[in-house]
């Protein structure tokens, strides 16, 4: 791919004003590209939160205290991978802007290089 090529790409998808918007960044993250991950972090994230709350109401349900320390644990252990779940989603997230970044970043040097050469 040539730098004209990048440029316009580049002139076709940014829009500054947009660009680091929350609504931009789960339009990143909900597209076709990232399918299977989106798919992936759902379900385990489903799993988890139902995970919690049928741990939740176990709990109260029994009247052993070594039951309830059981059911306490596991809803500790969903609760913190839920929250491990929503951190790797918006790591996911800021990996695509990153790579935005980079790619304008790259922009940018091929044209100093062209305006150095030229002079």
């Amino acid at each position: 791919m040539n730098d004209q090529e990048i440029q316009q790409i580049f002139d076709e998808t940014y829009d500054e004003s947009r660009e680091n918007t929350i609504s931009t960044m789960l339009k990143d993250f909900y597209n076709k590209r990232m399918l299977s991950i989106v798919i992936i972090l759902w379900v385990w994230g489903i799993l988890f939160f139902v995970g919690a709350a049928y741990s939740a109401v176990q709990f109260f349900k029994n009247v052993e205290t070594k039951s309830q320390l059981m059911y306490v644990a596991i809803f500790l252990c969903c609760c913190q991978f839920l929250g491990l779940i929503k951190v790797f989603a918006w790591q996911i997230i800021h990996r695509n802007g990153l790579k935005r970044e980079i790619k304008r970043l790259e922009l940018r040097i091929a044209q100093l290089s062209e305006t150095v050469k030229t002079h």
